[in-house]
């Protein structure tokens, strides 16, 4: 009996090529990293999809690689109706100063707390919502199946959805648009796959400030530890305020995602809400 192959393997190890379409239309979200984007085939971060980034370690660069999409998305309420920038679960607390150092805007994003088995379910909902620009979440165990919900859902949505994964995850085919592992000895990116034509042959460079207007301390490993106290001098918390998912959701229930600002304290926090369809 013949050996069953999945296609996204073949296309990752490049056995097969995958044609380019025609019409393949420029991205209007650049990665505002310029040799990135000139390596990428729409220039820019594939619009209403999933792209995962495959990491060592948490802490490697993959927040300084993400904030200059977010910090423009976080500001142009003119063409995305000030939609939400949602974390959902990440493995540290967010620290604030960090995030608005680097240009995103404190009302403009939220951090939702829930259990790992929750948070697929809770990132699934956040792109499929339409009230989010992008979605962070950091999946523990994710099958081929539980990706290809979100991608979907990133396309149901019109929403950048970013899976930050273990770097191990590369041994598996993924329905996402775009695939990017980040080494850190050379620190460099390796686009692995990308929707629209052929992955780059050859790693990006990725030094330490590479984005023009980055502050040295803003794109240290520090900043992406946990930090529980305000910086002296500055009325703003130092952690995130968090959407604390308290109800484990049931089967046909969805997220309740109201556009609503920040809290001015991180505690308490405020309850999602589950809603029967």
């Amino acid at each position: 009996m013949s050996h069953i192959v999945a296609l996204d393997r073949l296309i990752d190890t490049r056995q097969i090529w995958r044609g380019q379409s025609a019409n393949l239309a420029p991205s209007s979200q650049s990665t505002g990293h310029a040799a990135l984007d000139a390596a990428l085939p729409t220039g820019g971060w594939p619009e209403a999809a999933l792209s995962e980034l495959l990491l060592p370690a948490n802490g490697v660069g993959e927040l300084e690689l993400l904030w200059p999409a977010l910090a423009r998305l976080s500001q142009d309420d003119a063409l995305h109706g000030g939609r939400m920038i949602v974390l959902v679960d990440p493995p540290f607390v967010p620290y604030a100063p960090a995030w608005r150092d680097a240009g995103v805007a404190p009302a403009r994003l939220q951090w939702i707390r829930a259990l790992h088995r929750d948070a697929l379910w809770a990132a699934e909902q956040c792109l499929r919502s339409g009230a989010c620009a992008a979605v962070l979440c950091w999946p523990q165990r994710a099958d081929d199946r539980a990706l290809r919900r979100l991608q979907v859902a990133a396309e149901t949505g019109q929403c950048l959805g970013f899976a930050l994964r273990d770097s191990r995850a590369a041994l598996n085919p993924s329905p996402a648009a775009l695939r990017i592992a980040i080494d850190t000895a050379p620190r460099q990116l390796r686009v692995l796959k990308c929707r629209g034509g052929n992955a780059p042959a050859r790693p990006i460079a990725f030094a330490h400030g590479a984005r023009n207007g980055i502050a040295d301390a803003a794109v240290s490993t520090r900043i992406e530890t946990i930090r529980n106290e305000s910086e002296p001098g500055r009325n703003e918390p130092a952690v995130l305020p968090s959407i604390r998912l308290a109800t484990q959701p049931s089967r046909g229930g969805r997220l309740d995602l109201a556009r609503h600002e920040p809290s001015p304290a991180p505690h308490p926090a405020p309850v999602l809400t589950l809603r029967p369809r």
